[in-house]
């Protein structure tokens, strides 16, 4: 679990952010937010500017995070093939929280407990702003495009989504 304070004023994604010098806004949603539609709308943004992270089991105690843009999905060959494996799955719910100390709907490839490799479909980066989780469910953190990739400077690019 992270050690950031769980005040949705100021989530651990953004604690690590601003300790990065990442500019970015906190957005809190007013009520529950039931689809990524709704989340895109209350944020004024569209559905392909939310990033959803996604945490992937490569093998025992082996993890990688994905970064897709809004609602497409992943390809499963494509990441398979890009990780260098013939089998790979989604983390559970149990995994996720142990792993990136965040609830399902809040993931963020910041603030974590231990640094895990990230990868992000290009997809994201056709987007000016996007908007990810803060690790606090109902809150996001939004910022440039730009930002996000100077953040993750060690992160891979490449396309792992189905069209």
């Amino acid at each position: 679990m992270n050690d950031f304070p769980q005040n949705p004023s100021t989530p651990p994604v953004s604690v690590a952010l601003t300790a990065l010098n990442i500019p970015h806004r906190v957005f809190t949603h007013v009520g529950p937010v039931d689809s990524l539609e709704q989340a895109a709308a209350e944020r004024g943004q569209q559905p392909e500017q939310i990033v959803r992270t996604i945490l992937f089991r490569l093998g025992e105690g082996e993890y990688a995070l994905v970064l897709m843009a809004g609602p497409a999905q992943i390809s499963w060959r494509a990441l398979r093939q890009h990780m260098g494996r013939s089998r790979l799955t989604t983390a559970s719910r149990d995994e996720v929280q142990q792993v990136t100390g965040y609830p399902i709907g809040a993931v963020a490839p910041f603030g974590l407990p231990q640094p895990l490799p990230v990868l992000i479909d290009e997809s994201v980066l056709q987007q000016q702003e996007v908007s990810l989780g803060s690790g606090v469910r109902g809150v996001a953190i939004m910022l440039r495009t730009a930002d996000l990739v100077a953040a993750l400077p060690d992160a891979q690019v490449g396309r792992f989504r189905n069209d």
